[in-house]
């Protein structure tokens, strides 16, 4: 839809020839000021007062502490959010020019941009509405995204995928970009889901075929059984195996595979150490709206399904 191309995660726009042809010269940001257009520089320091400076071709601006982002003027949004832009990209508008010592200084606003982004498009939301995110912070409950110009949705961990893990890093990196479905819109909070995007258990299991030794993470270690993560929406169950840890990664083979019971029977081979960093997210589904999303086949009678919104 237009308005995930008008609006996105801050740094998207910074390294566009139509980005770096405006900011490039004085002329380019008055006629920019004229048109209302968004912009993307790079902050470069914080000052004691908390105004934020962007490096620009032409020169230096600057972001007024009040207008760095929505709700600081209010005190409901803390100053943490400027001090953490600096050496990171921000969105702007140009409001205007002040004389200075070394010459004409643009002065910009990151709140109007934020501002017309919650306008134009994150007002304008529905449940089941796929949009592109980019991973901010990591914590133990979930992933915070920037969903446009800097403003934040949730990403809870259950919803990062079907195959359960330990904590976000597991399947996600800062800087991240991933896509979501909007899953929750209550008292101006936005959350995100991303499961459904990764496939249904058939689609992920026909990737794969009894008789295959193929790789696998270990994602729980049971006295019953090892949990083998094959995709991030597919896990198998192998036998107890001595020294294996969650984790690892592991060689398995594949011993049976029934989808009316939704599960795959593996037998470990090896397990080693993990330094991999987790892979760029491979979606089923790119474009919305998702309206429901079953999870398990139909000849399984335990249903695992998600339903976001009535047609």
């Amino acid at each position: 839809m237009e308005y995930t191309q008008r609006f996105l995660p801050e740094g998207d726009l910074i390294d566009t020839a139509e980005n770096q042809a405006a900011i490039a010269t004085l002329t380019g940001l008055m006629q920019a000021k004229d048109e209302g257009r968004l912009l993307e520089g790079r902050a470069v320091r914080c000052d004691v007062e908390h105004n934020l400076y962007v490096r620009l071709p032409c020169g230096e601006g600057i972001i007024p502490h009040n207008e760095g982002a929505l709700g600081i003027a209010e005190g409901v949004t803390k100053d943490i959010v400027l001090i953490t832009r600096v050496n990171k990209p921000v969105c702007f508008v140009v409001i205007g020019f002040e004389q200075t010592e070394q010459g004409c200084r643009p002065i910009l606003s990151r709140r109007l941009a934020q501002q017309r982004c919650r306008e134009e498009f994150l007002d304008h939301l529905q449940l089941g509405d796929i949009i592109p995110a980019r991973i901010t912070r990591l914590e133990s409950f979930g992933a915070f995204c920037d969903i446009g110009c800097g403003l934040p949705a949730l990403l809870p961990i259950a919803d990062i995928s079907v195959s359960r893990i330990l904590h976000p890093r597991d399947r996600l990196t800062v800087g991240m970009e991933i896509l979501g479905v909007v899953s929750s819109l209550e008292n101006n909070r936005i959350c995100l889901s991303h499961r459904e995007l990764l496939g249904t258990w058939e689609e992920n299991a026909s990737r794969f075929l009894v008789g295959e030794t193929v790789a696998g993470i270990v994602r729980s270690v049971e006295p019953y059984g090892i949990f083998v993560e094959l995709a991030p929406n597919l896990a198998g169950l192998a036998e107890p195996h001595p020294d294996v840890k969650v984790g690892q990664q592991a060689a398995v083979y594949i011993k049976s595979v029934q989808p009316e019971k939704l599960k795959i029977k593996l037998a470990l081979i090896d397990a080693q150490d993990n330094d991999q960093p987790p892979p760029q997210p491979e979606y089923f589904i790119t474009e919305g709206p998702l309206l429901y999303w079953r999870y398990s086949p139909e000849e399984c009678s335990r249903v695992v399904e998600r339903r976001f919104r009535e047609e």
